[in-house]
């Protein structure tokens, strides 16, 4: 896989210098409300554009790191420019959108055409205080910056997936090769979306398996992801209420806003509750409380996965897990989008094996302590 290169005079993409970005919207306030962000936050605006038709040609002229590209605008919506720049000039994509179910769907058809991760509009109506927000901006554009686009990740659309690594894995796997009442926990976050739904595609749906998925999004989003998982899969998935059990074949997906506990494990049935606090993690949901009320509550088998993201989330889940008895397993760093969770769950020390993508699903179901 090649990874971006430094070019003369510009920054290194995933490196330590200011990414050059180009902000595109239709509204003159919203470009020069991201714009002012992102250079109070040190990242380089090196230019602008109001709608899908004139991305090409200002990406071409500036050649940035990354974009942040409005969904809804006319002429050219953000989901043909984001199709139009992966085949014209693949460049990063922070999609932003409205975090409503309306915009959930267009966001998910943007990241099926390439884009490497979405947030929220500024100005939207958001739960965190806007330093914060801002904060959380520049953050996000400079992990896309730096998100490698030139394999297997974020640019893989949905046609393409299934004629990759899924099938080989789903070969590979059969149900005689997992323990009974294996429980699994699968952290992801930039990137992960698709990350998920190729492992849990990957998986066998007869097997004695159960899953539970923490993805970092938001309230609006997480039910839309649930029903694309499961029409992706041979697992039953749903998003994740207060009190929801499941049993073999089945998947529950972390509710936006709220931390998925275990909080009841018997007869290979498992029940979790929604906690609304905050828990000191930075982000809700959190794989490092499902993983670890996990880790407190199952005797069964348990497997503790982390994808592609940002952050640390994942770190203290996976030592958890290990600690209990269960088996890690972490998604390689030439196949993530941003190999940031990944390499923290590593650096633990308590990671069994790290494997491509494509790989993952037969690590859970044939992996060895």
């Amino acid at each position: 896989m090649t990874r971006h290169a430094t070019r003369p005079g510009g920054s290194a993409r995933g490196g330590t210098a200011a990414p050059r970005t180009v902000v595109v919207d239709d509204s003159r306030f919203m470009r020069g409300l991201i714009t002012d962000i992102l250079e109070a936050g040190g990242v380089d605006v090196v230019g602008e554009a109001k709608d899908g038709t004139e991305v090409l040609s200002v990406v071409r002229d500036t050649d940035p790191d990354v974009v942040t590209m409005d969904v809804e605008m006319p002429q050219m919506d953000g989901i043909e420019a984001v199709e139009e720049l992966m085949r014209e000039h693949p460049t990063p994509v922070l999609m932003l959108s409205a975090y409503t179910e309306d915009g959930a769907e267009e966001t998910f058809e943007a990241l099926d055409a390439g884009a490497v991760d979405f947030f929220a509009k500024p100005g939207g109506e958001v739960s965190m205080g806007v330093s914060r927000l801002e904060d959380q901006l520049v953050d996000t554009v400079r992990s896309v910056a730096g998100a490698d686009i030139s394999g297997g990740g974020a640019s893989t659309t949905t046609a393409s997936r299934s004629a990759t690594g899924t099938t080989a894995a789903l070969t590979a796997t059969s149900t005689h090769d997992v323990e009974p009442n294996t429980t699994v926990v699968i952290g992801s976050s930039t990137g992960g979306p698709d990350a998920v739904e190729r492992v849990l595609s990957g998986l066998p749906g007869d097997a004695d398996i159960r899953v539970l998925v923490v993805q970092h999004m938001p309230e609006a989003f997480t039910g839309r992801f649930a029903e694309r998982l499961d029409d992706a899969c041979d697992l039953d998935v749903s998003e994740a209420t207060d009190g929801a059990r499941i049993a073999r074949g089945e998947a529950l997906v972390a509710r936006g806003g709220a931390h998925m506990e275990v909080s009841d494990y018997r007869d290979g049935r498992l029940r979790v509750k929604l906690v609304d606090e905050d828990r000191g993690q930075g982000v809700r949901p959190s794989a490092n409380v499902t993983m670890e009320s996990a880790a407190a509550v199952i005797d069964g088998p348990l497997v503790g996965v982390i994808l592609t993201g940002m952050g640390s989330d994942g770190a203290d889940g996976v030592e958890a897990i290990s600690r209990a008895g269960g088996r890690v397993v972490a998604q390689d760093e030439q196949s993530c989008v941003v190999y940031g969770m990944p390499k923290r769950a590593a650096e633990t020390g308590s990671v069994d094996s790290v494997v491509p993508l494509d790989d993952v699903a037969v690590g859970i179901v044939g992996g060895e302590r």
